[in-house]
């Protein structure tokens, strides 16, 4: 068994869905089998496995997130700005990390999956995701 770790930045430039299945393919060109975990270290952007075929599908996700918390003068935490706590909400309904099988240094997702740094913050940011592959 080996393993290796590895960071993936992403910019970002506002809400959105932001695909980095390239970047991970990247990473494991030359591993074999095994298991890649993949973590973002961020409390106002998260990780989502979906649909890449359909772009209308980043879109409808992003506009019900945004109608789930919106943003507005409800909430008390607004150290970083209005659109700071529907940032932290949106990322709590989601995920931070997730675990990719890997099968022949590739990423095994399905036909028409990706992985995505789903954006929640309004400011253009630069997000890290952090990489950790155990296997062959």
């Amino acid at each position: 068994m080996k393993q290796a770790f590895h960071t993936v930045s992403v910019s970002t430039h506002g809400p959105g869905l932001y695909e980095i299945t390239d970047k991970l393919s990247a990473v494991l060109k030359g591993a074999g089998e095994g298991l890649l975990t993949c973590f973002v270290r961020h409390t106002s952007a998260s990780l989502l496995i979906q649909e890449n075929a359909d772009p209308d599908v980043q879109k409808d996700l992003q506009d019900f997130f945004a109608h789930l918390a919106k943003t507005g003068p409800r909430f008390r935490h607004t150290a970083e700005g209005p659109d700071d706590m529907p940032s932290h909400i949106k990322s709590a309904l989601t995920q931070t990390s997730t675990g990719i099988p890997v099968r022949n240094g590739k990423p095994v997702l399905g036909t028409w999956q990706g992985l995505y740094l789903f954006e929640h913050r309004d400011a253009p940011h630069t997000r890290e995701v952090m990489l950790h592959y155990i296997g062959e």
